[in-house]
């Protein structure tokens, strides 16, 4: 099953998309997101795909600090790109108090992590990649199952604009270094390949 894409209309504001968002009954197991002010409903992962999540959310468990979450179904909003994000992964400062329960500011996020599907790598490639960017999210991690290179890690860094830096690509079976704050190596070789 591939995602399904529900195109607003360019009129409606960003308040009006995000209530539509979340007052709408979508689809149980699926993930509703917000891609370029187009809500996108997607079937949930695969087997694989939830592998490869949790092998890198058991290596950070190891890293971040007591006050920091491990998120899988927390949305991020980034309201400058029409968009509220679903990351497979997000490490994020705990909050007390937040404005919505349904989602968080994406600048509070330290890293997200996309692991790519087939029907749809193309949003974690291209549109997320500058929303993440956009947001000053200080590293993406994309674990691309699907590149036309064969899979590949890419951690991105830096973020300028709309856009990041490559810190490190690598292929699936080398090990990928996360910097600080992390100081983490995530050997790629368990990854499940295609």
């Amino acid at each position: 099953m591939s995602a399904l894409t529900v195109r607003h209309d360019p009129e409606q504001s960003w308040d009006e998309l995000v209530r539509l968002w979340e007052e709408m009954e979508w689809p149980e197991g699926c993930k509703v997101e917000i891609i370029d002010g187009n809500i996108t409903v997607s079937p949930s992962p695969a087997y694989q795909h939830n592998l490869i999540a949790e092998h890198i959310q058991r290596r950070l468990y190891s890293v971040v600090p007591d006050d920091w979450g491990i998120f899988q179904t927390l949305a991020i909003a980034v309201p400058s790109r029409m968009g509220m994000l679903i990351p497979d992964l997000l490490v994020a400062p705990r909050q007390q108090h937040v404005e919505s329960d349904s989602h968080i500011p994406a600048a509070l996020a330290e890293l997200v992590v996309e692991i790519t599907s087939k029907s749809n790598a193309v949003h974690d490639r291209i549109s997320k990649c500058a929303a993440y960017a956009t947001a000053g999210i200080p590293f993406y991690l994309l674990v691309d199952r699907w590149s036309p290179e064969g899979p590949t890690a890419t951690l991105y860094g830096e973020p300028t604009g709309d856009v990041y830096r490559p810190l490190s690509v690598v292929k699936f079976g080398d090990p990928l270094q996360l910097p600080a704050p992390f100081g983490l190596t995530i050997d790629t070789a368990d990854f499940p390949t295609p």
